[in-house]
């Protein structure tokens, strides 16, 4: 009897949990007026800002800090504010900085909350030409635009909260489908995200007057780098090269 009321105190425990953890979700729900998207955020674009330059530094000493190159820089923060001063990403409340990093093995890119930008020098020395880079540039500012950093944070308090309620009430088995599932869900919302920054990106570039179909030769050179062993799109935050391709096709007949 001990035991079955033990069990009953842990499962209400972990139903207030997991209730709390879903109102805290849900009450924050606003529309991104510069993407028109529903969207549950407890960050202010303030917080989002400070964010970004907080871990700036660090993120850039990470890959060896700044590439030495004044030009290079200069070619990329021109392509960068190009990019923002021809589209909604100037109406936003953001601090957008271009940063080319040293390292000449990671062929990557990735946005800060709040406007920090960057592109290692392993990506930037395989682009051809200066719309490729705009295709990335763009996709990052689309990911600053769509406030998916604190989104992101947002639905992993959730899937966190939910974790905690499932642990109380619960024995571990159960525990470790539900973080399971959990990873599962981010890595879904992780490809939205990719996909929406893909949008964005392609309107921001005809915005811009780049030519957006170069953004495929984007996907092809991370295609390419990725090899035969890449990750399953399944198993990955990111969708497949060729998925992105055909999404990347629709948005250039949409804004076009």
């Amino acid at each position: 009897m001990r035991n079955r009321g033990g069990l009953k105190i842990r499962l209400l425990i972990g139903g207030a949990i997991i209730l709390f953890s879903l109102f805290k979700y849900y009450s924050n729900r606003e529309v991104n007026e510069y993407t028109g998207k529903k969207q549950s955020i407890t960050l202010t674009p303030e917080d989002e800002i400070a964010i970004g330059l907080q871990s700036a530094p660090s993120m850039a000493q990470q890959h060896g800090g700044l590439y030495p190159s004044q030009e290079a820089q200069d070619l990329v923060d021109r392509v960068g504010n190009s990019l923002v001063n021809n589209s909604i990403a100037r109406n936003t409340p953001y601090q957008y900085d271009f940063h080319l990093l040293r390292d000449p093995e990671a062929i990557n890119a990735f946005a800060l909350p709040g406007g920090q930008i960057f592109i290692t020098y392993a990506l930037f020395s395989k682009l051809e030409n200066e719309d490729q880079l705009a295709g990335v540039l763009g996709h990052e500012i689309g990911h600053v635009v769509g406030r998916h950093s604190a989104e992101r944070m947002a639905k992993q308090g959730l899937t966190q909260g939910i974790l905690s309620g499932v642990m109380v009430g619960a024995d571990g088995g159960a525990g470790q489908m539900a973080a399971m599932v959990a990873n599962a869900i981010n890595m879904k919302y992780g490809r939205g995200d990719e996909l929406e920054s893909d949008d964005l990106g392609v309107k921001f570039m005809i915005k811009a007057g780049y030519q957006p179909e170069e953004m495929i030769g984007v996907m092809q050179i991370l295609k390419s780098a990725a090899g035969p062993n890449r990750v399953p799109e399944f198993q990955s935050t990111h969708p497949d090269p060729e998925n992105r391709i055909e999404k990347i096709k629709e948005a250039i007949e949409k804004y076009r």
